[in-house]
């Protein structure tokens, strides 16, 4: 796959080690061979299952199919990271594998890292023993966090770093920047590592909060088969994430709370989280293309990082301002149909889980960005409008959704490579502009939209609905009740 037509980046020194190779994984292989200089001799793809393992075969790189467990994971991966000369890179793409004891092993032998979510080890999701506040990702990133506060700097770990968690954080800054030159704003950009300075930033521009807002359009060329779960990226993931508390930034416009909301003790203290499942919970937001939407409230990374992130204090502490940030994700419409199947039966799980490739999708885009509302030009989207067949034709292994993903991990590593002795980061704390110029050749059309819409428009009025007609961006308005 090298090809003088795309740069190589930066070269790895060392040793890689791939830990999963299913939709993503697949999908990073070229990218990786396309923009680095490397060994191949020393790179090894792990992975449980070996469905694509002829890629790898012919191409004459090791696999190991083998799971990546609590018990085994340093007697597997230490001799792995360290063969040989140079500094290794370890690239986790899997699910049910411990994100902090992998990246607590990468950083004592000197090895860079990469993730695309705080992952748990096998059982975390589904732990009915667990209460539910210590099922949320606000639990699994504060294990991070007080990590890196306990072994700040040394070698680089990017923690998060997908299309969302990861390339959506980087939206954020570049839309501020875009509003706020757009609403002629006196500013001087912040740092990409000016933590303060950003917060100060949307604080003065008066964003109230951010919608992680996408919507999946891929379509398969045959109707889904009941009792399978069909999605455009990994199912397991999908399910683990969806089956989590629905979770959200909370920002201190805010005035009213669902009773079923729970605020956290300790760490951060920037989210919140409900008493139900983020794949059964509905809020209305919006993308260029099909306009006013339903997305599911599914939990990630970004909508605590962003809001942490974004945080600005007085002098004694106090918060003073935080945007409200959460998900509204519409997945292709096979998930959408499979999460009522799965919700319709209780929550009993499809036995057959499938993720549509490139060869069964037929046409289609991932629009995927971030909304930016409750300024003063009310609300603008920014983000990636990838087509299937823009995909096709730029890389291989992979639809859509998975290159959106794929070539942030690009990105990420790049990053990296190039800051080797940045410490635990989150997408949030890199440069983003260096971010997005590795990955822009991937996303297709990068675009902005104003909008005037909000979550107060086009209401039908035959019913009563409790609703705050002051602050349109409210989430009590966004809310699906």
């Amino acid at each position: 796959m090298a090809n003088e037509n795309h740069p190589i980046h930066a070269t790895i020194t060392g040793p890689i080690v791939m830990i999963g190779f299913g939709s993503i994984g697949r999908g990073t292989l070229p990218l990786i061979e396309r923009h680095f200089q490397y060994d191949k001799n020393r790179f090894t793809v792990i992975d449980p299952k070996d469905h694509d393992r002829h890629l790898l075969d012919e191409r004459g790189i090791r696999f190991r199919q083998e799971a990546v467990t609590r018990q085994n994971y340093r007697e597997l991966l230490t001799p792995l990271l360290t063969e040989g000369e140079g500094q290794g890179f370890c690239v986790n793409l899997s699910v049910d594998t411990g994100s902090l004891d992998l990246m607590k092993l990468c950083r004592e032998l000197g090895v860079l890292y990469i993730d695309t979510v705080v992952e748990p080890w096998l059982g975390f999701y589904f732990d009915e023993k667990l209460e539910n506040a210590d099922r949320t990702n606000y639990a699994l990133r504060e294990t991070v966090r007080k990590e890196k506060r306990k072994n700040p700097g040394g070698t680089t770990a990017v923690s998060t770093c997908g299309a969302n968690p990861g390339m959506v954080s980087w939206f954020v800054k570049q839309a501020l920047v875009n509003v706020a030159r757009d609403t002629n704003l006196e500013f001087d950009e912040p740092a990409f590592d000016d933590r303060e300075g950003w917060a100060k930033l949307m604080k003065k521009v008066g964003v109230k909060g951010i919608h992680i807002a996408e919507r999946d359009t891929q379509v398969a060329a045959s109707p889904k088969p009941r009792d399978v779960f069909w999605n455009t990226w990994s199912v397991e993931g999908f399910l683990s994430e969806g089956m989590q508390p629905a979770e959200l930034g909370w920002g201190t416009h805010e005035k009213w709370m669902p009773k079923n909301a729970r605020d956290h003790k300790k760490g951060c203290q920037a989210a919140i989280y409900l008493e139900q499942p983020g794949a059964n919970t509905r809020v209305r937001s919006w993308c260029p293309t099909p306009g006013a939407q339903y997305g599911f409230l599914v939990t990630h990374n970004e909508s605590i990082s962003i809001a942490d992130y974004f945080t600005h204090r007085n002098k004694e502490g106090e918060v003073t301002f935080r945007p409200t940030c959460h998900y509204a994700y519409h997945p292709c419409n096979d998930a959408v149909l499979s999460l009522h199947e799965l919700f319709g039966a209780a929550g009993r799980i499809q036995p057959e889980h499938h993720v549509l490739d490139e060869n069964e999708l037929v046409e289609g885009i991932d629009e995927l960005g971030v909304l930016l509302y409750g300024h003063d030009k009310n609300a603008y989207w920014y983000g990636s409008q990838l087509s299937l067949e823009e995909t096709r034709r730029i890389a291989p292994y992979q639809n859509a959704t998975g290159l959106q993903v794929t070539s942030a991990v690009l990105a990420g590593m790049v990053w990296a490579l190039e800051n080797p002795e940045a410490g635990i980061v989150e997408a949030d704390e890199m440069d983003y502009r260096r971010c997005l110029e590795v990955q822009l050749p991937y996303l297709g059309p990068v675009k902005g939209y104003y909008t005037d819409w909000t979550p107060l428009t086009d209401r039908p009025g035959l019913f009563p609905e409790d609703l705050d007609e002051k602050d349109p961006w409210q989430f009590r308005n966004i809310l699906v009740r």
